[in-house]
């Protein structure tokens, strides 16, 4: 079974236009890896400010890859930089599908 993951984020709002275009940047490099199923930013609906990325991976080797790959390296700690506060991370699997 797959792997799910929600990082939740909230971005300085001075920060905003200069955290999406960086978060595109990841999000297109992340597609190309084999184990990605899904990989998505979402806005919050109640709060401009809250995001999450929900991901979805083959299995816990293809989100270990990621978490070691070159662009995940270079894009989370800039990423970082641009919150108001710690991101919350949360993984899930994927039990009945």
């Amino acid at each position: 079974m797959s792997f799910k993951v929600v990082a939740r984020d909230r971005l300085k709002p001075e920060c905003r236009e200069e955290a999406l275009k960086l978060i595109a940047e990841l999000i297109a490099k992340t597609r190309q890896e084999p184990g990605n199923i899904s990989y998505v930013y979402c806005k919050d609906t109640k709060d401009p400010d809250y995001y999450a990325m929900i991901e979805e991976w083959k299995d816990q080797e293809a989100l270990e890859a990621h978490m070691q790959s070159e662009h995940f390296n270079y894009y989370i700690p800039k990423l970082s930089q641009m919150m108001a506060e710690p991101s919350r991370l949360e993984v899930y699997e994927e039990l009945v599908k």
